[in-house]
C-alpha cells in the first residue's frame, strides 16, 4: 500500500521522503493556512522535494472556474494531481481533466455511490473520509471495503486513497481492507515504526551487550 504525507508542512515532508517509504503528499488550504507562509512558495519546495504524486486542491467550486484552476494546477508539475470536491460540478471537471490529460484526486467522499461516480467520471484518485466517517459514528473500514468489491466487480481503474486518519490503526484496518494508498498526519507516520515490545527488546539486547563487554 503507498503511504502519502497529508500535510503543507515541508520539514515533516522533507523527513518523511528521507526514508524512502513515502510515495506522495496530499494537502489542501487548510493545511497550507496552518504554515503561515505563501503557499505558492510552499507548494513549490513540495514539489521540488516530492517525486511521487502531489495532490493538490482547487479552491473554486464552480465547473468552469475548477477546470481553470485545476489547469493552472497541473502545470505546475509532471506529478500534480489535482484534487477536486465530490459533487456534480466536481465530476464534470473530472471528466473533463481526465481526457486532457491530467490526474485527479476525488476528495470529501462519503459513500460507495459518491466514490463509483468519480471512478467512472475518470479520477485517478478517490479519497473516503474514514475519520470523520468514525467521528460521526458510521463504518469508515466499512466503506473502503465497498468501495473494493466495487472497483474490482467492474474493473475500474480508479486508486482507493483512504484519507482523514485518526491513528495508525486506520493505516492497518485500510490495509486490510483493500485501500490501494493512504494518507496519513506525519506524526501517525512516525508511529508506524513503533511497538513497546521492539523498544524494549533493542533496550535488553543493548543492556546484555554492555554487560558483557564492562
Amino acid at each position: 500500500m503507498k503511504i502519502f504525507l497529508d500535510t503543507a508542512d515541508i520539514e515533516e515532508i522533507r523527513k518523511g521522503v528521507d526514508t524512502g517509504l513515502v510515495d506522495g503528499v496530499t494537502t489542501n488550504p487548510s493545511l497550507a493556512a496552518q504554515t503561515n507562509r505563501n503557499f505558492d512558495e510552499v507548494r513549490q519546495e513540495i514539489l521540488d522535494v516530492v517525486k511521487g504524486p502531489v495532490s493538490l486542491e482547487v479552491i473554486a467550486t464552480d465547473y468552469h472556474a475548477m477546470l481553470e484552476e485545476g489547469r493552472n494546477l497541473a502545470r505546475l508539475a509532471e506529478n500534480v494531481v489535482v484534487k477536486l470536491p465530490m459533487g456534480v460540478d466536481g465530476l464534470k471537471a473530472v471528466r473533463t481533466l481526465k481526457e486532457e490529460g491530467v490526474k485527479t484526486n476525488v476528495t470529501l467522499v462519503f459513500s460507495a455511490n459518491q466514490a463509483m461516480l468519480a471512478a467512472k467520471a475518470g479520477a485517478t484518485y478517490v479519497s473516503p473520509f474514514i475519520g470523520r466517517m468514525h467521528d460521526a459514528g458510521h463504518d469508515g473500514i466499512g466503506l473502503i471495503e465497498e468501495i473494493r468489491e466495487i472497483f474490482d466487480n467492474f474493473s475500474f481503474s480508479t486508486f482507493i486513497l483512504a484519507a482523514s486518519d485518526r491513528s495508525p490503526l486506520d493505516t492497518k484496518n485500510a490495509a486490510l481492507a483493500g485501500a490501494d494508498a493512504i494518507t496519513i498526519k506525519p506524526e501517525n507516520f512516525w508511529k508506524l515504526y513503533q511497538h513497546p515490545f521492539t523498544d524494549q527488546g533493542l533496550a535488553k539486547f543493548l543492556n546484555d551487550w554492555n554487560n558483557k563487554n564492562a
